[in-house]
């Protein structure tokens, strides 16, 4: 089941919170008014749910991590990643708040941290605790939504989370940064957002997903061009307060953690590129092992290129 007939000019689309230059193409309707589709957007706290969207049939393209990616196409849901959306780098971080006794990681048992499952930062935070020795007994993980996050720290409900702004932001006023996502992908467990298409969607308006992430290469490098004197008078930066709902004076201070990599780059063996070696297929199978040996996910696939494709953006590179 798909949500749009191969011939329609109607699109349903699903987008997270976090902030990016993308969010400047929802404000502005930079899509619509490129491809001359229809389109719906809808909002998810977490790419775990926009995932289940997906699997249901009722979107046809969508922003999620890395980690619910893999776990989407672990358990069979027809999708391809198109887009790099960005490198998580240092913009997602596990944070413990002041008072909460936890100065370093040996601390953490015993502790409430609160993460949404499935997500990129669930994946991390499991990660890190095996590489500190712990394990997810030791420690109690709340299943909780980014929203939700912030409000539960202010009562003093969770002791720490892992997250990505505009939580992020928020917590960090009253807490620590113990680890980020930057230093666990350097141990070997490397993060990103992603655009994926519905397989069958995508196949049948090729030319909208190219468009369209014509539409996203050209944000990016207006981003990257002008990064020296971004700040909250931009209208990208204006854009992405207004969509994510976040403070529109800590926009440039978070992009700046994040790397948006170019079409040249998203092309080559980094990311979408060189089939089963690419830097994507290699990421959502590694993470995808970890998910298994974690039983977050039964089974694993043979070949995690056939779930990336590249051909979408190399249209828009030569648009």
């Amino acid at each position: 089941m798909i949500s749009t007939a191969v011939t329609a000019k109607e699109v349903t689309i699903g987008y997270q919170g976090m902030f990016n230059p993308w969010k400047h193409a929802i404000n502005e309707k930079l899509v619509e008014k490129e491809t001359g589709y229809t389109i719906k957007w809808r909002r998810f706290d977490s790419g775990a749910k926009a995932m289940t969207a997906m699997a249901s049939g009722a979107l046809d393209l969508a922003s999620a991590g890395s980690s619910p990616i893999a776990s989407a196409v672990s358990r069979g849901v027809d999708i391809e990643l198109v887009w790099i959306l960005e490198n998580i780098a240092d913009a997602e971080a596990l944070v413990v708040r002041d008072g909460s006794g936890i100065s370093s990681p040996a601390d953490l048992k015993g502790k409430r941290i609160a993460v949404p499952f499935v997500s990129t930062t669930h994946f991390h935070a499991l990660f890190a605790l095996e590489q500190f020795g712990l394990t997810e007994k030791d420690v109690r993980l709340i299943n909780m939504q980014p929203n939700s996050i912030a409000a539960a720290w202010q009562r003093g409900d969770i002791d720490g989370a892992f997250i990505w702004d505009p939580a992020l932001g928020k917590i960090k006023q009253s807490g620590k940064v113990l680890i980020t996502s930057a230093t666990l992908s350097a141990w070997g467990k490397p993060t990103f957002d992603g655009l994926v298409a519905n397989k069958e969607f995508a196949a049948a308006n090729p030319d909208f997903v190219s468009k369209m992430l014509k539409v996203v290469i050209d944000l990016d490098e207006d981003y990257r061009s002008n990064k020296a004197s971004f700040d909250a008078s931009n209208p990208i930066a204006q854009s992405i307060a207004k969509v994510s709902g976040g403070d529109v004076n800590t926009v440039a201070e978070v992009l700046d953690l994040y790397e948006f990599p170019d079409v040249t780059t998203q092309l080559s063996c980094s990311w979408l590129g060189c089939g089963a070696e690419g830097g994507a297929s290699q990421s959502l199978k590694s993470t995808s092992e970890f998910l298994k040996e974690q039983k977050k996910i039964n089974d694993l696939m043979p070949d995690y290129s056939k779930f990336v494709n590249p051909a979408y953006a190399a249209a828009a590179a030569e648009m």
